[in-house]
This record gives C-alpha cells, structure tokens and sequence, in this order.
C-alpha cells in the first residue's frame, strides 16, 4: 500500500545529511531542492547588514546574472555579465563565470568569454554566464554562454597552465576588437581549460538565447542538455538532427553517446531542462525533459566500440507531459496563447519510485496552462497514459523545479503565486500571491521555503500546512537564481549582488 512514509523514506535520508558544500544546482542526483543545513536566518537587512557576512557586486545597474551559486572546495561559482569589467583584458560583453573566496567574496578567477556575435539569438546580449557549474574534485564542469562543455581546473591558473588545453588567450580573445596594443598586466587571474567541447561545431546544435545546462555526472561520464532550438524566427528548426542530450567523457571530454531520438523537430522554443538521476529496479536511470515536452528515461551509457561513438543511449521508458499536444508544425504555434505543445523548464525531480515535474506552455511564447506532476517511474515504453499519480494546475507558465519536502511540494508560477501541495494526494495545501514572476524555484532548508522573485522580493515561509510568512526583503534587482544553503550560509543572488547569509556574522560589505 502506498504510504507517506513510503514515498519519502529516501527524502528523510537525504535529510539526514549533514552540512556540506553545495556542488552542483539541486540535490545529487534527485534534483530536489531542499538542503540539510539548519540554523539558517528567516531574513537578513542589506542596509545595516543584519544576518549578513558578506555581500559583493557581481555587476552594475541593470545587469543580468541569472546563474545559480555553486559552493564547493572553499569556492563559490556564479555567472555574470561583463557590464562590471573587472579586468582590462577582457573588454566587451561577455559571459562571466566567477570563483570566489567562500569565506569573504573575494574574487580568485574568472573565465570571461567573449559573445556569439554571428546571431544575437545564439547568446544574447548582456544575460552572462547562465549555466550553473557543476564540481567533482578538483576539476569545474561548465557550459559557457557560446555553447562549449569546459573542463576547468577548481584553482584557476594559481598551479600554472595545465593542459591539454593551453590556448585560453586566444579563446578569450576571439573577438579582434578585445586585442589591446600593449600588454596589461591582469587584474584578474583567468580560469584554466583543461579541455573543451564545443557543442556547436562538434555536435551541430542550434543553440538559443544562450546555455542553460547544468551538467550531471553520473561515474566518469557527463550527461547534458544542449540548450538546442529555435532559429531568430522562433518558428523553424535550423538543425533537425542535433542531440538534446549527449554524453562526454569526464576525463577527457570524448563525445560518446546522444540520445538519437529525433527530439529536434518537435522543439518549442528550446531546450531547457537539465537531466536528474534515479533508480528503477535497482538500476540507475536518467530522466530527461526534452524541448518536446516528453521526460525520456535513458540507462546510463556503458563502454562500447570507439569507432562507432557517438553511441546512442537506449530509452526504455518515457512520459509525455502533454500527449494530447501537437506533435508536428509546432512552430506554427507560435504566440498562441490558447492551445499548442508543451515544454519543460524546470527538471525532474527523483524521490524513490516517483518523479516530480512541472511544465505546459512556452513562458515567451506558448499557451496559458501549466501544472505540475507526480509520475512513477517504474514500467517499461510510454506510460503516459498509465503512470500519473495526481496533476496540480499552476498560473498559466512556470520555469520552476519543484521542492519536496515533509509531505509537501512547492512550486512558483508566472501568476506570482507561489503552491504548497500535498505531495501524496496532489491537493492544494496553500498558496501566498507574491510581489513579482518567478523564474527560480524554491529551496527547502532549516524549516524554512526560501523564494525569490524578478521584482526583487526574497521570501521566506515556514515549512508547514499552514501558511506562515517568516520574512520578505526587498533586494531592488530581479532575482532569477534558486537560493542555496551549505555549510551554514544561505546564499542569495540577485542581477546584481551576490550576498552571503548567516546567523553569526560580522556585517561585511565590499
């Protein structure tokens, strides 16, 4: 018989951890978003720096950082934008991943590529460096705003330049108009290639508005989406036979698998998922939510032929979140607010033998309807007709990925309206209208259900059925970042600043 105690037996464990670093965007690999840590503050002041250790630009007025922080090794990773140039070298726009110094934000390195400039829709102007990395060890896995898979060393160049990879000047001088007629001596350390990978010249993806991967690492193998899309008309299909997912070689970056499903063609708008790991029946599984609205569920690569790689991943299972959707022209759908194909922004979230995702029409561009799932992931083939537990309906579009946590699920929508579901039953518990959209999702950490939104608002809420508003600040920046929690510290970025949270601490600003 199915039970609470069941379906969140394997989140009571992941609870049960204690703090850690945060090395990648949600829980590994489930995707949740929830954190063990504990002790964490309700709110913070940014004007007399109250529950604030530290806070630090990560641009000027207006700027666009939409990159989740990573905390791993004594390091935060977050991508910017170049509009707080922060070394003379590396004039322009450009997208920015930085490290920074954990324990004060001090800048260690960044790596500050140059735009696509062929096609404003390939990397748009002045977003940054979107992707979130992902860390194992001493070694940074990104993909950068041109659509390239960097392997980087976690010091930068702090141990010199190690190879293979050895041409960091010339990729980050690709433009000609950053070449400076004399030597400027660096204000910033660049970050150190180890190898690359470069998506569209080696995959062929059309990539649109800019990466938004963050990468999986499942043993010595990375899992990514390819952010693959819409041409500048937002209506055609440029490259039909791109991978949405393909599969590299950790060590050395060796393309070896894809999916070799044909999802290109039914792409609306882009590719926006990032992939999760589960097990069924005691075997490892990826889920996957392609640009076509279907969750695919591949079983891990495994080691074959070199000369007949790519290979390409068996898909024993699959569920379409919107069967009843349009499968082909999708394109012509385009600004069609009433009907027309799904997509998924967010990612799956695994939680024992259950999958908890949120999707419906294209934020930009698609029909007003969203909700958000409870499937199981067991069984064999197309199980969308047979493995829905409950559907929850949201406010016309979410990007959110949903957090589950002591019996219940949240999830924000474009209605500023943020859901606490029953996560069993699938019924409404409470909802609370917010000041602004939401592009992030919540975290559950400590109690507590942190939650920001693109007016700027930074809220907090109990982890409860009943509704309780703990703290809301107001940060003046559009928030597009999901809070993370490790090692004691709440984290919060918005467009602009990066603040570092806590209960002890000396008020510190840069």
């Amino acid at each position: 018989m199915f039970t609470r105690a069941h379906a969140f037996a394997s989140l009571a464990a992941l609870m049960s951890l204690q703090a850690a670093d945060r090395p990648q965007f949600g829980e590994a690999w489930s995707r949740n978003m929830t954190s063990p840590e504990v002790n964490l503050p309700a709110t913070f002041n940014p004007t007399n720096g109250t529950h604030i250790r530290w806070n630090v630009p990560l641009g000027a007025s207006g700027t666009e950082s939409h990159s989740t922080p990573v905390v791993a090794h004594g390091r935060i990773f977050i991508g910017t934008n170049n509009e707080l140039p922060r070394d003379a070298r590396r004039k322009g726009d450009r997208g920015v991943l930085l490290c920074l110094s954990e324990a004060t934000g001090a800048i260690e390195w960044q790596l500050a590529v140059p735009k696509r400039e062929e096609d404003i829709y390939h990397d748009w102007p002045k977003t940054g460096m979107a992707s979130p990395v992902t860390v194992e060890g001493d070694r940074v896995y990104l993909v950068d705003n041109r659509g390239v898979v960097q392997c980087l060393d976690l010091r930068g160049q702090a141990n010199g330049n190690q190879g293979p990879f050895l041409d960091e000047a010339a990729y980050l001088n690709l433009r000609g108009t950053n070449a400076l007629p004399v030597p400027v001596p660096a204000a910033v350390p660049d970050a150190d290639i180890l190898w690359s990978f470069d998506l569209t010249r080696e995959a062929g993806i059309w990539s649109h508005d800019g990466a938004h991967s963050s990468i999986l690492i499942h043993g010595d193998y990375l899992y990514i989406n390819t952010s693959t899309g819409v041409d500048n008309t937002h209506r055609v299909i440029r490259t039909p036979k791109a991978p949405s997912l393909v599969v590299l070689d950790k060590r050395t970056g060796r393309w070896v698998a894809q999916d070799g499903l044909g999802i290109a063609p039914r792409i609306f708008h882009c590719t926006w998922s990032s992939p999760s790991l589960t097990t069924v029946n005691g075997q490892p599984r990826i889920l996957f939510a392609g640009g076509d609205g279907v969750v695919y569920g591949f079983d891990p690569y495994r080691p074959g032929n070199p000369l007949t790689e790519p290979s390409i991943l068996t898909n024993p299972w699959r569920f379409d979140f919107d069967p009843s959707g349009p499968k082909t022209n999708v394109g012509s759908f385009l600004n069609n607010r009433r009907e027309g194909p799904s997509n998924i922004y967010g990612m799956p979230v695994a939680l024992g033998d259950r999958m908890y995702v949120a999707g419906g029409g294209d934020w930009f561009w698609g029909k007003n309807e969203a909700s958000v799932r409870c499937i199981r992931t067991t069984g064999q083939g197309d199980v969308s007709a047979s493995n829905t537990l409950w559907s929850y309906p949201l406010g016309r579009h979410t990007m959110s990925t949903p957090a589950i946590a002591n019996g219940l699920v949240f999830c924000a929508d474009s209605m500023r309206t943020l859901h606490c579901i029953d996560a069993v039953t699938g019924k409404g518990v409470w909802t609370h209208e917010l000041d602004g959209e939401v592009w992030a999702s919540a975290l559950v950490a400590d109690g507590k259900v942190y939650i920001g939104t693109r007016r700027g608002g930074f809220w907090t809420f109990a982890l409860s059925r009943e509704k309780l508003l703990l703290g809301h600040v107001a940060l003046g920046s559009p928030i597009s970042a999901t809070a993370v929690a490790a090692n004691g510290t709440l984290y919060v970025a918005t467009g602009t600043r990066l603040f570092a949270t806590a209960m002890k601490t000396t008020p510190t600003v840069r």
